[in-house]
């Protein structure tokens, strides 16, 4: 017969394991469903990222983050993670997307290879393997990216960079200052202004000499493999276009969500339906951690103030 799990956590990332740390302390018999890789949203992070929280702020279990300078690197992150699963030796399967989940007697997940049965289930997958997508011709082709790696391969060409806040203006200085030729496409009126202290300024500033272009209260309407079209306030613009970079913002798995009976607030942020005290959802036995509680509102939660969700949800499975 096939093993059912008392508790099943879907997503390996800092939530996820903060959850399979504390169910394996308290004797649940537990496993981690991650999509991808280790820490898939974080692997997926710019190269040269470094966090705005402080290593403290991120540490597990009161195990030590140890970072070169105050605030860690993804780099640094993803060898932190790596060790906490090696260290508790935590039992956890990769590249296992669940699909899918059931419940009748007890939970039923359905990934591409198997599927796995549990008394109760964790649905810890952030909201950064999910983009919110511009919907205009052309924003299939390969050239459109929704992740950003780094700036080598932008050198000298001409990129459109989409968006105004926080990960926008990093792209756009951080590509125009390796040497490419950037234009932003912003939908609102202004750059938003709780973008980084030190970033704000800086990029202001490159607008407004010229060496960076601007449009506002603009959006794309179209893409080809050489020219990006966009509704200005002034009327059309086509320019040529090597690369546009959207950087349009993440948005949760609602679809797995809804898709396991969990009911979403008809509210501004669309958030689950949760209990605040122990995080369970409508769905008895199927609990929501982490940023996936924000619903839209994705810069409301982080890893600091989720790290210890897990304990919650633990702690609430061992009651019952």
């Amino acid at each position: 017969m096939d093993t059912i799990y008392d508790l099943i956590i879907i997503g390996g990332g800092p939530v996820g394991i903060s959850c399979a740390i504390n169910a394996k302390a308290s004797g649940l018999n537990y496993l981690i469903l991650e999509k991808g890789v280790l820490a898939n949203s974080i692997y997926n992070f710019p190269t040269n990222m470094t966090f705005l929280s402080t290593s403290l702020k991120l540490e597990i279990r009161d195990v030590p983050f140890i970072s070169q300078n105050e605030k860690p690197t993804r780099a640094e992150a993803l060898e932190y993670y790596r060790r906490l699963v090696m260290h508790f030796d935590l039992n956890i399967l990769l590249d296992s997307e669940v699909t899918a989940i059931n419940k009748q007697d007890h939970f039923t997940l359905t990934t591409p290879s198997k599927t796995f049965h549990t008394k109760n289930v964790v649905i810890a997958t952030g909201f950064y393997d999910h983009y919110n997508a511009m919907n205009v011709p052309g924003e299939d082709l390969p050239k459109v990216k929704h992740y950003y790696d780094d700036a080598h391969k932008y050198i000298k060409k001409n990129i459109v960079v989409v968006g105004g806040a926080n990960s926008a203006c990093d792209v756009a200085l951080e590509t125009w200052s390796k040497g490419a030729n950037v234009t932003m496409v912003v939908r609102d009126s202004a750059l938003y202004e709780k973008t980084k202290y030190w970033i704000l300024p800086n990029i202001e500033n490159r607008i407004k000499e010229g060496s960076i272009m601007a449009y506002f209260n603009s959006t794309i309407s179209e893409i080809t493999p050489t020219t990006v079209s966009i509704n200005t306030p002034d009327g059309p613009v086509t320019l040529p276009n090597d690369f546009v970079l959207a950087m349009t913002g993440y948005k949760i798995n609602y679809s797995l969500l809804i898709n396991a009976g969990v009911k979403i607030n008809n509210d501004e942020y669309a958030t689950p339906v949760y209990d605040e005290a122990t995080f369970e959802s409508n769905v008895k036995g199927l609990y929501i951690a982490g940023v996936v509680q924000a619903g839209k509102a994705t810069s409301k939660l982080f890893i600091e103030n989720t790290r210890h969700h897990g304990e919650v949800i633990v702690r609430d499975i061992k009651s019952k």
